[in-house]
């Protein structure tokens, strides 16, 4: 036993000015002791804190560098072309992403970068016309087939003995949306390209989605089925509210290019089968609107309502409100407002790349941008959509 554990422990015949000397050394050595263990221990935490730090900077920085090994390349090249022309860095490039993978290819021009192609999908989705509302299906061939059974399905009782009756054949009906080349072509100086400020992706993007924008929007109303897709209101419209396969029901407003009263809106609304009014929407345009926002109910209530919230739509006895500038202005006989389930009536497909031609020499001095892309659209059902004549019967 050392000197000062006998201290400690009192030994026979030690004074108490030593007792007290050494239980006062005894406890700065556990004190130093303590301090020695907690600087330590501090060490350790330090350490394993700054592995955790470079352990999750790794992890950032590779899953940064996945990103741009996927689109930079792409993207800097496609720049480099659209601003002198230089489309080396284009030829056989290949993008590999989430949801894409495909080579680009000098065959009518080069695809643009997903980023931007999806701001100009964004712009599209949130314009005002048929595609807010109705389905929209990517496809990658030359056209897209849509089965529809417009028939009743056969059904009947039974019991335990007898044998079953035979019910009746669905009736099925195949309608092929072709697609169609939509095409822009917005132009550039050359000496605004120079200019290494200048966005030119953001540019382009937004030049082209003004156009398409347009474009389709027309369409999917008053199309053709020539060359662009087909409009739902150039099917034949039947003076019936029920008609056959082929044509779309409708409802007289009472009044020739006019409303004889509000009626014939709520009319409108329930000649649409219960299965699709809960969907339900109003597709007018503007001037379309303003003549519908002064009518009111028996009670003197307007039957239209603003939206409570910004970028709320408005609401027609309860219904969304679509405003498509291209729907017909009320004139007698015109179907100048429509109602019903376009997601379910109205189909939109189209190819999910979007290419894009530098042609400096057809417009000196300028760049020309040649931008085309592929999309279709049909009526898949004709009970979905109903449409208000603006004639007396």
């Amino acid at each position: 036993m050392s000197e000062t554990e006998a201290r400690a422990t009192g030994g026979k015949g030690a004074p108490d000015g030593d007792i007290r000397a050494a239980m006062d050394g005894f406890l700065r050595e556990v004190g130093r002791f303590r301090a020695d263990i907690t600087r330590k221990l501090n060490k350790q935490d330090e350490r394993l804190t700054m592995l955790d730090r470079k352990t999750l900077s790794a992890t950032a920085r590779h899953a940064l560098e996945t990103t741009r090994d996927d689109v930079a390349p792409h993207r800097k090249a496609l720049d480099t072309y659209l601003r002198n022309g230089d489309d080396d860095g284009l030829r056989g490039l290949e993008l590999e992403g989430k949801s894409m993978t495909t080579t680009v290819a000098a065959d009518g021009g080069y695809l643009v970068d997903p980023d931007t192609a999806e701001r100009i999908s964004t712009v599209l989705r949130s314009s005002a016309s048929i595609r807010s509302v109705a389905t929209v299906a990517q496809v990658e061939a030359g056209s897209f087939d849509v089965l529809v059974d417009h028939g009743e399905l056969g059904s009947g009782w039974g019991s335990e003995t007898a044998a079953p009756s035979d019910s009746d054949t669905p009736q099925i009906e195949k309608i092929a949306i072709a697609l169609h080349e939509l095409s822009a072509m917005p132009k550039a100086s050359q000496r605004l390209l120079d200019d290494s400020a200048f966005d030119i992706d953001g540019w382009l993007a937004d030049r082209i989605a003004q156009r398409f924008a347009r474009a389709e929007a027309a369409a999917f109303v008053l199309g053709d089925g020539l060359d662009m897709p087909r409009g739902f209101l150039t099917h034949p419209i039947s003076e019936d509210v029920d008609p056959g396969w082929g044509q779309i029901g409708s409802v007289a407003s009472g009044a020739e290019g006019d409303f004889a009263e509000a009626d014939p809106l709520i009319d409108l609304v329930y000649a649409l089968g219960a299965e699709y009014r809960a969907n339900g929407v109003f597709v007018m345009n503007s001037r379309t609107a303003g003549a519908v926002r002064k009518l009111k109910d028996a009670d003197g209530r307007f039957l239209w309502s603003d939206g409570l919230a910004e970028g709320e739509p408005a609401r027609l006895l309860g219904y969304r409100v679509v405003i498509a500038e291209d729907m017909p202005d009320i004139a007698p006989g015109a179907a100048a407002l429509a109602f019903g389930d376009f997601g379910a009536g109205y189909t939109i497909a189209e190819r999910p790349d979007l290419r894009v031609l530098r042609d400096p020499f057809s417009a000196k001095p300028y760049v020309l941008f040649y931008a085309t892309k592929r999309i279709g659209g049909d009526v898949t059902d004709f009970s979905a959509i109903k449409v208000m004549r603006f004639s007396a019967s």
